[in-house]
Order: C-alpha cells, then sequence, then structure tokens
C-alpha cells in the first residue's frame, strides 16, 4: 500500500495474540462509548487528488484503514491467514483449471447505507469504472488483469481475466475492489470530497479542517449485511500531527488504541514504562523502506551507479543507529515471512565495501565522486525519516565515492505527484502490502503502469516470470520463479531494499480484540476492538 504508503513502523505478517484485558467486549463496546483510536496518518484531499475516500483514488494505509470499515468487498481477510473469504459474496471461485475465469454469487438483501440495493450491476459498474477511469495514483494495477466482467441476474457476478492469476482473490479482499453505488458514484469521474456512500459495517462521518481530515466516526450500519460482526458500535479515529502527542493522548486515556506510527525512542520508552494502563506488543512485520530510482534520468541511468549504492548500504548500521533495532535489514523486494524470498542483494553485494562500490564505476568509465541528490518525504513516514536519509547520505559519501545531497519535501501530495512524473532520479518510499503474497513486492513495481512510474522494463520478470507464478495455486510451487525474479532485482536496482519493519501495537489495558485487530496484511480492523474490564 503506498500503498501502498507506510509508516514506521506499520507492518503486514501473520500476527500472534497481542493484547488482552480482563473481560469481553460487546456490541456496544462495553459501557457503550466509541472506541478512540489514534494515528498520524494524514487524509487530505488536493487539486490533484481531489477524493481521498474514493476507491478509484485512493492507495494508501491510512485511508484504506478507512475504506475497509466502510465499503464492502466480495472477499475479504480473514482474522489470521492469508486465504479469503467471502463478504459481500456468499460464494466465490475459479470456475476453470487455468485460473482464468472467476465467479461470485452475492449474499441475498444486499444494501448500501442509503438504502439503495445492492446487486452484481453495482459490482460490474465499480470495476468497470475503476479500470475506465485509470487513476495513475490509485490502485488500478491490482484489477487490470480484468479483461471483462459480466453478470448473470442481481446475484451473479464473472470476472474473465486477460492471463492466469491465482491471487486474484487476495485482490478482490482489497479496497480496489470496492463495491460503489452506480447511482451515487459519477461514471467517468471522481466522488469528490469527504463523504462516502458503501455497504460495510460502518457509516462514516468525516470532519475536516481545510482540505485535511481531523477526525473519522464510525457508528454502525444497519443495512450491513456480511461476514463480520462489529464488537461496538461506534468507533473514533483521531488524527494527530505527531506521535508524541498521540502517546500523551494513549497515557491520557483520551484514546484506546494507537499503531501507527511509534519512533523508536517511543517504542523504548513504551517498553520499559510502569504504566500498568497501557501495554506495547512487538509482532512480526512485512512492511519494506526501499529507495526508488528513475532509471531513465541521467545520473543514474547507468546501473553501475544503481549497482555502487547497493554496495554502500550498510543496513545493519541503520536499524541499529537510526531505527534502534525496531526493524530488520532487507536484501530483498520480498521480504522475510512470504514463500519465496531469497537474500539476493546480501547474495550479490555482501557487506558495506567502499572499495568494490569505486571498482564498480570505474570498470564502467565513470569518475567519482558522483554527485546525486535523494528525496524525501519530511513527515509522512514519520519524525526518524531524515535521520534515516542523514545516514544513507553518510554512508553513501564514505570513500569518497559519491557526493549525496538531500532534498526533504513537506508535502507527502506533492513528493508522491512529483516523484511520479520523474522528478527525482532517487527517492525513499516505503510498501505496505496489498496482499500477503511475495507477487505484491515485485509485480507492483515491475512493468507498464507501475505504481512508481517507473521507466524500467524486465522483459524476462514481465513476460514469463509473474505469468508463471500466477498459474500456481500452491505458492510454494511458484517460489522458484520468485526467487529468479529477486536475482535480477538485485543485478539491475531498479530499486534497492533496505530495512523491513516491526509492527507495534499500544492499547489501554481495557480494550479487547487487540489481538484480532490487523490482519495478515496488518490493515486496521476496527470491529474487532470492545471494551472490557482494566485490570
Amino acid at each position: 500500500m503506498n500503498r501502498k504508503t507506510l509508516v514506521l513502523p506499520a507492518l503486514a505478517g501473520l500476527l500472534a495474540p497481542v493484547l488482552a484485558a480482563c473481560g469481553g467486549g460487546d456490541s456496544a463496546g462495553g459501557d457503550g462509548k466509541a472506541i478512540v483510536v489514534g494515528t498520524t496518518d494524514t487524509i487530505e484531499a488536493s487539486k490533484a487528488a481531489p477524493a481521498p475516500f474514493d476507491p478509484v483514488q485512493t492507495y494508501d494505509v491510512g485511508a484504506w484503514n478507512v475504506l475497509r470499515g466502510t465499503y464492502q468487498t466480495l472477499m475479504r481477510l480473514p482474522r489470521t491467514g492469508t486465504e479469503p473469504v467471502p463478504e459481500a459474496a456468499r460464494s466465490c471461485g475459479f470456475r476453470d483449471t487455468r485460473n482464468e475465469q472467476y465467479r461470485c454469487t452475492l449474499r441475498d438483501g444486499l444494501k448500501f447505507s442509503n438504502g439503495d440495493s445492492l446487486t452484481a450491476a453495482d459490482v460490474k459498474f465499480s470495476v468497470d469504472r475503476m479500470l475506465r477511469i485509470n487513476n495513475t495514483n490509485g490502485p488500478v494495477t491490482l484489477m487490470n488483469n480484468i479483461d471483462t466482467v459480466e453478470t448473470s441476474g442481481r446475484h451473479e457476478v464473472v470476472f474473465h481475466l486477460k492471463k492466469p492469476d491465482a491471487t486474484f482473490p487476495q485482490k478482490l479482499a482489497t479496497p480496489a475492489a470496492a463495491i460503489v453505488d452506480h447511482k451515487v458514484y459519477p461514471r467517468n469521474a471522481l466522488y469528490k470530497g469527504f463523504d462516502l456512500v458503501g455497504s460495510g459495517p460502518y457509516q462514516l462521518k468525516a470532519e475536516h479542517s481545510g482540505n485535511r481530515v481531523t477526525k473519522a466516526v464510525f457508528t454502525r450500519n444497519p443495512e450491513y449485511k456480511g461476514g463480520i460482526e462489529p464488537q461496538n458500535d461506534e468507533v473514533e479515529m483521531r488524527f494527530f500531527d505527531d506521535s508524541e502527542a498521540m502517546e500523551k493522548a494513549l497515557r491520557k486515556g483520551d484514546i484506546d488504541l494507537m499503531n501507527r506510527t511509534l519512533s523508536p525512542h517511543q517504542i523504548e520508552g513504551l517498553q520499559n514504562a510502569r504504566d500498568s494502563h497501557v501495554v506495547l506488543q512487538e509482532m512480526p512485520g512485512q512492511e519494506i523502506r526501499y529507495l526508488a530510482f528513475n532509471t531513465d534520468a541521467p545520473v543514474v541511468r547507468n546501473k553501475a551507479v544503481r549497482q555502487a549504492m547497493a554496495q554502500l548500504v550498510d543496513r545493519p548500521a541503520l536499524v541499529r543507529d537510526v531505527y534502534a533495532h525496531t526493524g530488520d535489514p532487507l536484501y530483498s523486494l520480498v521480504p522475510t515471512g512470504l514463500t519465496g524470498h531469497i537474500n539476493s542483494f546480501f547474495s550479490k553485494y555482501g557487506n558495506a565495501d567502499p572499495a568494490e562500490a569505486k571498482r564498480v564505476l570505474r570498470s564502467a568509465g565513470i569518475h567519482t565522486p558522483v554527485k546525486i541528490t535523494l528525496a524525501y518525504t519530511e513527515n509522512h513516514y514519520g519524525s526518524t525519516t531524515k535521520d534515516e536519509f542523514e545516514e544513507l547520505q553518510k554512508q553513501l559519501n564514505k570513500g569518497g565515492v559519491f557526493d549525496v545531497s538531500l532534498k526533504g519535501v513537506d508535502s507527502w501530495q506533492t513528493f508522491r505527484e512529483d516523484s511520479g512524473k520523474g522528478k527525482y532520479p532517487v527517492w525513499g518510499m516505503g510498501w505496505y502490502a496489498d496482499i500477503p503474497d511475495a507477487d505484491n513486492y515485485l509485480a507492483p513495481f515491475i512493468g507498464k503502469g507501475n505504481f512508481l512510474g517507473s521507466p524500467y522494463r524486465n522483459r524476462e520478470i514481465e513476460d514469463r516470470l509473474i505469468p508463471a507464478t500466477r498459474q500456481q495455486a500452491d505458492r510454494n510451487a511458484a517460489a522458484g520463479s520468485f526467487k529468479q525474479a529477486q536475482n535480477i532485482v538485485a543485478d539491475d536496482v531498479p530499486v534497492l531494499p533496505l530495512w523491513q519493519g516491526k509492527q507495534y501495537v499500544a492499547a489501554r489495558d481495557d480494550i479487547t480484540g487487540v489481538e484480532w485487530a490487523l490482519n495478515s496484511s496488518s490493515a486496521l480492523q476496527i470491529w474487532e476492538l470492545g471494551r472490557g474490564v482494566a485490570d
């Protein structure tokens, strides 16, 4: 999720039980009070992106956490595990042996929050609209393998895929496949503003100051019919300018839970705190942080420059000195814990070596130091990002191999738009899995219409390896092709993986259901939260 956009530390992964309070929640959240969730995510409208809650445009983890509770998808991820289960659908499945035709039957009596009936025509409209508008900053890449959608009556939908794709059921569980009301949403344009009409378990009332959301209030949707059983009647999401203010609110009891985002020193403080009413839990995760390249930019067009950078990055020092071990070194785009992962960058480059980096450049006829600018977003990934890039600057300048300058960008929207237009030769990004599969760490970054707007192309990955993995319903059988693709990425370096984060959740001790609050993609499941009795 820039989709995929992430914040330290927020990752995906199968979750072990996290927190438990004494007593259990009920459908009213125990005492009827709203469950209050804190976040430092920013949700805003801009001229270029005027529709923060339209599934066609929305593609960042903070806004997706809103969409998951308010729109329905045909499938959804369960409490734990990676195998999707029906949601708006009563049943779904492939109807051929090649994974090219996928059929779903809708539940009876589905309605949107405005009372309109939800039928197969709305599902077809939603997918066709996503593909027709083709918003470059949206999640259309998750749907662009769909050739046609046909309906049969009010309840049957059939997806005909261009190529086989065993991961398609997981993609139908993302907000990219959110179902919108064809009577409300324009066919060829975005639905602007901060309102939405969905059929999910909650209705939304968003408060905003200017173009930025300040509070999101979720109340039970009386029209909802699906597989989710909300453990509360109301959830309030509050947006903080920084994690320090959010932590103070948690300790005071003004909010009940937070997991996005905590700085390393906050994590250390919470781990050592003696506050009996706040509990912190660490668990594995699959958020990744990486450098992206505009491979057409003159300074990095020659892959020897990118290889030299890969030879210089000291990942253990980065996670130790900047992130206080709240992450792990990452040597591939595919994080550890997913089927098919290998340490392809370590196998090729080993430990940081300035002498070898100089040799690589010299062999390509490139004089040192190479002047280059690294761009980063100053606030979207948390306050530690500046420290991270200052450490990278120090590492790349070591031995006189590079002469690195830094460019911090205050506005996330500006940063995202400019990077997609190729205005930066190198820039820092994060990725939060759309689906918990190695495919989602390779396919979105490579090929026509890729998430980064990168000009990099590799026919072996695009035309052979990724299609081969998508024919394998058994994901273990796809591991060989995934490994080949990772080795190609390590050699060409269109992106440079840096670290893989861990997941942290802090909550008041009277909040129940926190062990189910994040699914296997670390998406927030607000319907699982209730209020019990404090220890």
